[in-house]
């Protein structure tokens, strides 16, 4: 079994924010399954679907974004999951609005939900599938908060529409084809 995790804080008040995109691509791929991620389990919203062939549970922790580590820990040990079979999607305002990158291990790269996850399953060896959320003019850092938790305006919608559409292809690819290849 592979696990997918997506990022976000819980709660309407943050539901189509930059920060939740990771939820959102979670929320993609169960409809695509034609599937819900609403079993509480380990601090998570779960629901399992089969992708590419493969059996998947898709995860949503309910820790916050900084404390996210803390499901995925409790999901991998009960599902006995290793931590190379997962792949993780959460936005990333270092990376250009709309730009995808997938990376199979590395550093947290300053995101707090990437540290917390490295941190408590003591390893980076995991793919992450980072979306870029950089404004085109770039934040003063005291606004940058106030950004990610922001809703997105009406407008952006069909971008981030777009945006989820090729993270949905990205994890297809990447349980079809395998890290490296999704990578190119």
């Amino acid at each position: 079994m592979k696990l997918i995790v997506g990022l976000g804080n819980p709660g309407s008040e943050y539901a189509l924010s930059p920060h939740n995109l990771g939820f959102m691509a979670v929320d993609r791929l169960a409809e695509d399954c034609e599937a819900r991620v609403t079993k509480k389990e380990a601090r998570s919203l779960s629901g399992k679907v089969t992708l590419a062939g493969q059996a998947v549970l898709l995860a949503k922790p309910q820790t916050y974004m900084n404390l996210s580590g803390e499901a995925v820990a409790q999901l991998l040990a009960r599902y006995s999951i290793a931590p190379e079979d997962t792949v993780v999607l959460f936005d990333d305002l270092d990376l250009p609005w709309g730009m995808i990158r997938i990376r199979r291990q590395g550093t947290a790269g300053g995101h707090n939900g990437v540290k917390s996850i490295i941190g408590a399953i003591q390893t980076d060896d995991f793919v992450r599938v980072r979306m870029g959320i950089q404004p085109d003019l770039s934040s003063p850092p005291e606004k940058a908060t106030a950004y990610l938790l922001g809703k997105f305006r009406r407008k952006e919608l069909r971008a981030v529409s777009d945006l989820l559409d090729q993270a949905v292809d990205a994890v297809h690819m990447i349980l079809k084809e395998g890290p490296r290849k999704a990578m190119n």
